[in-house]
């Protein structure tokens, strides 16, 4: 992930919930990517080594292991640059240029001037971030599927030159619930719509009042259909089945207000995310010993890529 802010709700069950229960099946390697929050935010960097320690507490929380898990940040590791740019010297152009995302980012970032390489070229840092580690699979949803292919391309590319150092890794597809902001668009921090990971209960439960609803309930006797309602999005990832009956009854029916099933679930969102708020607040007084954590797993992580790179040195003869 990109230190870039605070984490979100999104990104607990998008990828967080899905890294933790990795862990008992892999050899995991997470990463918080600092390099990477510079190819969109090169001109502000203030708050990136603070968001870094901010991010590597939100995981911790939620559940990654540092004693299962390498926890590290990218620029620590200096051989994920070194392979890059390695990488940069046989990856054709037309490759980077024909990623979804690239055009994609482009016009919804319209107001920055991301004409620049190292724009250009993120999914092939992703792809080194990949390799260097060797990797045989890739936890990713749909929208990534066009990066983890690009990534065996260059694997499937330099292997062919220089022998038979990378394996092509696959795309491990985890469903991504759809979870959008809290005006009903795609959750984000820069539309300003998204509910932070560990935010004060008394600030979420205003958050969620807040929140849009199914604009054809314009009075509390209107009736509703929670298939169209962001709040009844979150429902059927956060509340129990009992619950999406009552809210799926009353919402149909007029038989609850929109308040009324905002507060159900701000309770089930509670159930959830009060845990890993605690863990949170007890983590934020221990911030050396986060540090700690995200040393050691460099440490880590710099004997594995450096074991690799030792194996693309001599495979490309420098």
């Amino acid at each position: 992930m990109r230190p870039t802010g605070r984490l979100h709700l999104g990104h607990l069950v998008g990828a967080l919930d899905n890294w933790v229960r990795l862990q008992d099946e892999y050899e995991c390697f997470y990463s918080i990517v600092d390099w990477h929050a510079l190819t969109t935010n090169y001109e502000s960097t203030g708050d990136i080594r603070s968001s870094i320690i901010d991010n590597a507490m939100d995981w911790l929380a939620c559940g990654l292991d540092p004693q299962r898990s390498t926890i590290f940040v990218q620029s620590h590791v200096v051989e994920h640059a070194e392979l890059h740019l390695l990488l940069s010297m046989i990856a054709p152009l037309g490759w980077l240029e024909r990623v979804p995302t690239y055009k994609e980012q482009m016009n919804e970032l319209a107001g920055r001037d991301l004409h620049t390489y190292g724009f250009l070229g993120y999914p092939l840092l992703q792809s080194a971030d990949i390799m260097v580690y060797r990797a045989n699979a890739v936890p990713v949803g749909e929208d990534q599927v066009s990066h983890i292919e690009l990534t065996r391309e260059i694997a499937r590319r330099f292997n062919h030159f220089y022998g038979a150092v990378f394996p092509e890794p696959q795309a491990l597809l985890t469903k991504v619930p759809k979870l959008p902001g809290t005006d009903g668009r795609k959750m984000s921090k820069s539309y300003g719509n998204a509910i932070a990971l560990t935010e004060k209960p008394d600030v979420m439960k205003q958050t969620l009042r807040n929140m849009v609803t199914d604009p054809a309930r314009k009075r509390r006797t209107d009736v509703g259909n929670p298939d169209v309602c962001p709040v009844g999005d979150y429902h059927k990832i956060f509340s129990d089945k009992n619950r999406n009956a009552e809210v799926d009854q009353g919402c149909r029916t007029a038989g609850i207000g929109c308040i009324e099933c905002k507060m159900w679930l701000f309770e089930s969102l509670q159930k959830k995310v009060s845990p890993i708020y605690e863990r949170r607040q007890e983590l934020q007084s221990r911030r050396d010993d986060v540090t700690g954590i995200l040393d050691a797993g460099a440490r880590k992580a710099k004997s594995a890529a450096g074991e690799t790179m030792g194996l693309v040195r001599e495979a490309m003869k420098i």
